[in-house]
């Protein structure tokens, strides 16, 4: 915000894909000890999460009548790209130039993002100003206080996601069942909880572009950010077990 990004690009880019962030930790943390199958299942089971839970819930507390046009082409997008998942995953791997594939796309959607944002209706653009402010970090005891905590929150994302591949892994050898599984619902729940809880306060507020915004926005980088760069960096890629697809 202080460097004078809009409002409208912060919210549908930095916080949709921040929310993100416990996924693409752990994602990228169960490609470096050999655990992909958790990654998979976390991004399935997050953009599962996303739909049904937090945009359902986001509806229960307030109608969603969504009039933002970028949410009306991001949801045809998710659609595509899990088709395109789909597709990828028909020879049973998604592998690192397939990975490298879908983290191009995702540079792509940051510009087409801030581009049509740039666009966007002065009913839409006050939304998001009203949510996240004018954007003028007014002093340098701010700057500091932000980089202190943007440092700290990092480090114990790190921390966090390692703890949870950990954990994860050991429930699933206990109970005698796959990593998958245990990425589809515990962990896919666990990493989904910073969109629940941005998506609500937007939907209590009465900002439903927002509501809507940061589930769909989380779900196109789970799919090219998380899911690709898992690919990329995992030695074999992600292996995609018939029950997946």
């Amino acid at each position: 915000a202080a460097f004078g990004i809009p409002p409208l690009v912060i919210g549908l880019t930095v916080v949709a894909f921040g929310t993100s962030s416990p996924e693409l930790a752990v994602g990228v943390q169960s490609a470096l000890t050999g655990n992909p199958d958790i990654a998979l299942g976390n991004v399935i089971g997050s953009n599962i999460f996303n739909i049904l839970v937090i945009v359902g819930l986001s509806a229960v507390i307030v109608p969603l009548v969504v009039h933002q046009k970028l949410v009306r082409l991001d949801v045809p997008l998710v659609i595509g790209l899990s088709v395109l998942v789909l597709i990828l995953g028909l020879d049973g791997r998604i592998g690192r130039v397939e990975g490298a594939l879908l983290f191009l796309g995702l540079a792509a959607f940051i510009v087409f993002q801030i581009r049509q944002g740039r666009r966007e209706s002065e009913e839409v653009q006050q939304e998001y100003a009203q949510e996240y402010g004018d954007g003028r970090t007014k002093s340098a005891g701010q700057w500091a206080l932000n980089v202190v905590l943007l440092v700290a929150g990092l480090a114990m994302l790190i921390i966090g996601s390692n703890w949870l591949v950990d954990s994860a892994s050991g429930i699933a050898r206990s109970l005698g069942v796959s990593e998958l599984i245990i990425g589809l619902t515990i962990v896919a729940a666990g990493t989904s909880a910073p969109e629940l809880a941005t998506s609500i306060m937007a939907a209590v507020r009465g900002e439903r572009d927002i509501a809507v915004g940061n589930a769909v926005g989380s779900n196109v980088f789970n799919i090219l950010g998380v899911l690709g760069l898992t690919a990329v960096l995992a030695p074999e890629g992600i292996g995609v077990p018939r029950s997946a697809l």
